[in-house]
């Protein structure tokens, strides 16, 4: 089984560097018209988290899935929802 967690790391570390040179490539190729750039991020500090980004959309996403994330961990941690 750590063997299977292991390998499905590896494959996805792979496709992430392989979806990050298309996108290069593909940015770099299509040289008309103007481009955007649009991000954000969350950093934990402790159990906050601080959301931050360019524009508001980004953050909202980044808020959902950040949710997402978190309610996920608590059920399969063990951990959580003990409260309810």
């Amino acid at each position: 089984m750590d063997n299977l967690f292991f390998l499905i790391g590896i494959i996805l570390i792979i496709l992430g560097f392989i979806a990050l040179m298309v996108g290069t490539i593909l940015s770099t190729a299509g040289g008309e018209g103007k481009s955007e750039v649009r991000g954000a991020a969350v950093v934990f500090i402790g159990p906050i988290p601080v959301a931050f980004g360019t524009d508001t959309a980004s953050v909202v996403v980044v808020a959902v899935v950040m949710l997402v994330l978190m309610l996920l961990y608590l059920m399969f941690s063990g951990k959580g929802f003990r409260f309810l």
